[in-house]
């Protein structure tokens, strides 16, 4: 009587590619051998005959003891229990299983778009794909800047389809991507824009500026706002520095939604000194920062450069500079005591 060789190897196989099913008999003798689909009972094939109207199914045999089902091109469909089948009485069989993996793909929908939101609102990114076996979503800043996680834990990644960030910040602004992975390549991902709106803030660094009468001085702030905004200055009754001339403003964008506004003023008369507003403004609000340019009279600048000519290559220490500092405060003020009085 015939029987089988060996078990029926389970195949593993990529969607689009050929599977092979192998069923070794030995002393068929007058019997005929079969593939039959277990989970339909369809007969796909009889000794070398292919039953099935499926023309992706093809049967080949060696000595008549090697009965190989091919399957082309397959598909996710295909997956399922294959059974070889011997014409005995009573009937012999055995079962072997093909699985097809199938690379992820990422859903247009529910995955988000590129997104607009407000500062301080909660906000899902999602991401949905399909594949076999199911993949794994991670989500990862383009940027490689780490994740903050809602209980201020930074990561560089996330695992899940939803990414949760509660009280959005600027910080949070720029690329995220959503990739989906099963360990059927190539994994696949998708870029997804996180724009956060908020209205201008702006940072003074220096808001008390000494300088000569005469000389050059550069005036500098920090904003912070997006939509970009519209940057310029002021004097302190609100009158817009006007460009050209002796007045040369400058904006710099630093990164993002951060700029670097600079006003440079060359020759400095007495009418120059004074308070200066550096203005911000975009759809959502306006904010602006006072500095306060004073005048230090030319007999202290010539005592600091004395100083330090006198200790040139020693460590100055704090003192000096507290001393710089609070002298050039103190002809500041004696100056804002004497308007009229100039050194």
């Amino acid at each position: 009587d015939p029987k089988f060789s060996y078990p029926i190897a389970n195949v593993t196989a990529p969607v689009g590619r050929d599977a092979f099913l192998t069923c070794v008999v030995q002393d068929l003798g007058p019997y005929k051998v079969a593939w039959l689909r277990v989970d339909t009972q369809t007969i796909l094939t009889i000794q070398n005959h292919v039953i099935t109207k499926n023309q992706r199914i093809g049967i080949a045999n060696s000595e008549h003891k090697t009965w190989t089902m091919r399957i082309r091109d397959i598909k996710e469909s295909d997956k399922g229990w294959y059974m070889c089948q011997i014409n005995t009485d009573p009937m012999k069989s055995q079962m072997g299983y093909l699985d097809v993996v199938v690379p992820p793909d990422i859903l247009d929908y529910p995955t988000s778009t590129d997104m607009v939101v407000r500062e301080g609102s909660n906000v899902t990114l999602k991401c949905a794909a399909t594949g076999s076996p199911e993949p794994t979503i991670t989500w990862r800043r383009e940027s490689g800047v780490a994740i903050e996680l809602a209980n201020g834990e930074e990561v560089a990644s996330v695992e899940g389809t939803d990414l949760i960030i509660p009280r959005v910040k600027r910080q949070h602004m720029g690329a995220y991507l959503c990739i989906a992975s099963n360990g059927v390549p190539p994994s696949v991902s998708k870029r997804i824009t996180l724009v956060v709106h908020f209205p201008p803030m702006i940072t003074v660094s220096n808001q008390l500026i000494g300088a000569v009468e005469g000389k050059g001085v550069t005036l500098e702030c920090q904003s912070e706002a997006y939509p970009k905004s519209i940057n310029y200055w002021t004097r302190e009754r609100g009158e817009i520095v006007p460009p050209g001339g002796k007045y040369s403003a400058n904006v710099t964008e630093i990164a993002g939604y951060r700029s670097s506004m600079r006003l440079h003023i060359n020759p400095l008369t007495q009418a120059e000194f004074g308070a200066y507003r550096c203005v911000a403004k975009n759809s959502l609000g306006d904010t602006d920062g006072t500095i306060k340019l004073y005048r230090i009279p030319p007999n202290a600048v010539n005592y600091v450069d004395n100083f330090e000519a006198r200790h040139k290559g020693k460590k100055r220490t704090k003192s000096s500079e507290v001393y710089h500092t609070s002298r050039a405060q103190e002809q500041s003020g004696e100056d804002s005591e004497n308007p009229g009085k100039r050194k």
